[in-house]
C-alpha cells in the first residue's frame, strides 16, 4: 500500500484480518505480518496503533470480550420466551459459532497475551468467563420468573454448560455441531 494514504476505522480493519488468520489457519500462524499482509496494509500500521503485537491481540480479545456484553444483554431479554434450553441453545451457538473458539485457543496459546489479560480477567479464561457471566445472569432472570428451580445452582449451571457446549465446537477445523445436538447438551445440564 502506498504511504501516506489514509486507511478508515484501521482498528476494525486489523481486527478482521487477525480473526481471518486465526480461523484460517490457527493460532500459531497469528503474527503481526500475517495480520497486515491480510488486512492489506504495511506493518507500520499495526505498530503506530499498538505498543506491540501483543498489545494488539489483547485488544482484539478485550473487544470481543465487549461483544459478549450486547449478546448477555439480548440473552437476558429473552428470559420469560420460547423455552429456556431454546434460548440458551440459540446464545450458546452464536457465541461459539463465532471467532470465540479460537480466541480461547490464541489466549490458551500465548503466555504473554495471558499474562497481560490478567490484568482485566484476573481468573478464567477471557471470552469463557464472560460468556459464563452472561449465562449466569440469564440462569437467574428465568429463576426469579420460575421457569427454573428456585434452588437452581446457576452459578455452577452456567460454568458446566459452557465446559460442555465449548467441547462440542471446540474442534476448530471440524464441522460444526448442529443445533439438535447443542440442545441435547443444554437441556441434559439444565434438566434438574
Amino acid at each position: 500500500m502506498p504511504t501516506g494514504v489514509a486507511i478508515s476505522d484501521v482498528r476494525e480493519q486489523l481486527f478482521g484480518a487477525a480473526e481471518r488468520v486465526l480461523l484460517r489457519d490457527g493460532p500459531s500462524a497469528l503474527t503481526s505480518r500475517a495480520v497486515t499482509t491480510e488486512a492489506g496494509c504495511a506493518k507500520g500500521v499495526l505498530h503506530r496503533h499498538f505498543a506491540d503485537f501483543d498489545a494488539f491481540l489483547a485488544e482484539l480479545v478485550l473487544d470481543r470480550v465487549h461483544r459478549i456484553d450486547s449478546q448477555g444483554a439480548a440473552l437476558r431479554d429473552s428470559a420469560g420466551t420460547d423455552t429456556v434450553a431454546d434460548n440458551l441453545t440459540g446464545a450458546l451457538t452464536d457465541l461459539f459459532g463465532s471467532v470465540a473458539v479460537a480466541i480461547v485457543g490464541l489466549v490458551t496459546s500465548r503466555d504473554d497475551l495471558r499474562a497481560r489479560l490478567r490484568r482485566t480477567t484476573p481468573t478464567g479464561i477471557p471470552v469463557l468467563t464472560e460468556a459464563a457471566a452472561m449465562v449466569v445472569s440469564y440462569l437467574t432472570a428465568e429463576r426469579e420468573l420460575g421457569r427454573i428451580a428456585a434452588d437452581a445452582d446457576v452459578d455452577t449451571l452456567a460454568p458446566t454448560l459452557i465446559g460442555a457446549v465449548h467441547m462440542l465446537f471446540a474442534d476448530r477445523k471440524g464441522t460444526p455441531p448442529e443445533a439438535g445436538a447443542v440442545h441435547k447438551v443444554v437441556t441434559a445440564v439444565v434438566a434438574g
